[in-house]
């Protein structure tokens, strides 16, 4: 009966991907961008000693804001989904690899959980694109 409903189910699994996966970075890029400040990025990267930490703050905060905002609406979704992607990677590396999976209590940085599940929805939307329930598919009559 289900399969009659959702068919094989890939478009609407797609479609559960981008809205999560566009939410949560819309969020963290939003708070990036008008809560803490693109000033208090440049310094907790810099405190982790990337280089060019006032460039990577602009490109960080832009990227979660402005590729959630893509991904969410389903154009040049393969485009946001790697540079999401490239960004979890990143985070992972950097600021996260040191904690571990789950954080001990207490610890003021939290695990790469949170990461590796965008990370894997990031690259989830790159390999299989938008679908079909998607304004880049609408738009352009194919997926890109």
């Amino acid at each position: 009966m289900l399969a009659k409903l959702f068919g094989n189910g890939w478009e609407w699994g797609l479609l559960i991907a981008r809205i999560v996966l566009g939410v949560v970075f819309i969020a963290h890029g939003y708070q990036k961008l008008f809560t803490i400040g693109v000033d208090g990025v440049f310094g907790f990267l810099a405190s982790l000693g990337i280089p060019l930490p006032n460039f990577f703050a602009w490109v960080l905060s832009l990227t979660e804001f402005f590729g959630g905002i893509v991904v969410l609406l389903g154009i040049f979704t393969r485009y946001a989904a790697l540079g999401l992607a490239i960004v979890m990677v990143t985070s992972t590396l950097t600021a996260k690899a040191t904690v571990g999976l789950i954080a001990p209590p207490m610890s003021t940085i939290p695990g790469y959980e949170l990461d590796l599940s965008l990370l894997a929805l990031s690259l989830t939307l790159l390999l299989a694109g938008p679908g079909t329930l998607s304004l880049e598919k609408g738009l352009f009559q194919r997926e890109i």
